[in-house]
C-alpha cells in the first residue's frame, strides 16, 4: 500500500508538534488537498491518540504513520494504534524487522550507501535520505547510479516547493515535508495553502 500511495501523491505529511484535538482538521485539510499518507512523529503530544483519530476520521487509501520511532516497543505501540508504517530518523535494523514482524511499513533514515543497503537487507519498504538539506540533489543522483530502480529514495528534512523540481531530476522519488507544510499553531486553513503549494509543485515535477 505504501507504494500506491506515493504513486497517487509522492509527498508525505509530517505533523510534528500536532494535538490529538486539532489533528482532525489538519488531516482532512491535507487529504483534500490531495496527501495520501501522514505521519505524526513520536515526539508529538499524545502522538498515538492523533494516530488513532487520523485512522479512524480518513478514507481507507490514507496511509497514517509514525515518524521518529526509535525501537521494535515503539512499534508496537504504533500498531496497537492502527498506525500503518514506521518512519525512524535512523537505520536500526532490530526496528525495521519489528515493522516487516508486526506487518507495517517501514522508511528508516539513511545518510550513506552503506547504511541504505544494510537498511534493504534488513527488509526496509523505501529509503528515507535524512537530513535532505546536507545531502542534497547531487547525493541523491550519485545513490540512484548504485541503488536498484525499484527502490524509492525519499529525501526529508528542508524540503521546500521550490526544491522538488531538482530533487526529483535527481532520482528522488517522493518527499517528507516538515516545518515547510505543519508547524505547531498552524491554522487548518494555513496547512491547506501550503499542501496545495507542494502538490502544484509535485505535479510539475
Amino acid at each position: 500500500m505504501l507504494k500506491e500511495a506515493l504513486k497517487q501523491c509522492g509527498l508525505i505529511a509530517i505533523l510534528r508538534g500536532i494535538r490529538p484535538d486539532e489533528v482532525e482538521a489538519v488531516g482532512q485539510a491535507l487529504y483534500d488537498a490531495g496527501f495520501r499518507i501522514i505521519e505524526v512523529p513520536l515526539n508529538s503530544p499524545e502522538p498515538f491518540e492523533s494516530i488513532r483519530v487520523l485512522r479512524n476520521v480518513l478514507p481507507a487509501n490514507c496511509m497514517v504513520g509514525a515518524g521518529t520511532v526509535l525501537s521494535p516497543a515503539q512499534v508496537l505501540q504504533v500498531k496497537d494504534a492502527e498506525g500503518q508504517l514506521i518512519v525512524m530518523p535512523h537505520s536500526d535494523p532490530e526496528v525495521i524487522r519489528a515493522a516487516t514482524a508486526a506487518g507495517l511499513a517501514s522508511a528508516p533514515g539513511v545518510a550513506t550507501v552503506t547504511e541504505a543497503f544494510a537498511a534493504l537487507a534488513a527488509g526496509a519498504d523505501i529509503l528515507k535520505m535524512f537530513p535532505a538539506e546536507q545531502l542534497g540533489p547531487v547525493v541523491v543522483k550519485a545513490w540512484r547510479a548504485v541503488i536498484p530502480a525499484s527502490v524509492m529514495l525519499v529525501p526529508v528534512g528542508g524540503i521546500t516547493p521550490a526544491s522538488l523540481k531538482e530533487f526529483t531530476a535527481a532520482g528522488a522519488s517522493a518527499f517528507g515535508l516538515g516545518s515547510a507544510l505543519y508547524k505547531p499553531g498552524m491554522t487548518k486553513e494555513q496547512v491547506r495553502k501550503n499542501a496545495d503549494a507542494f502538490v502544484s509543485a509535485w505535479k510539475q515535477t
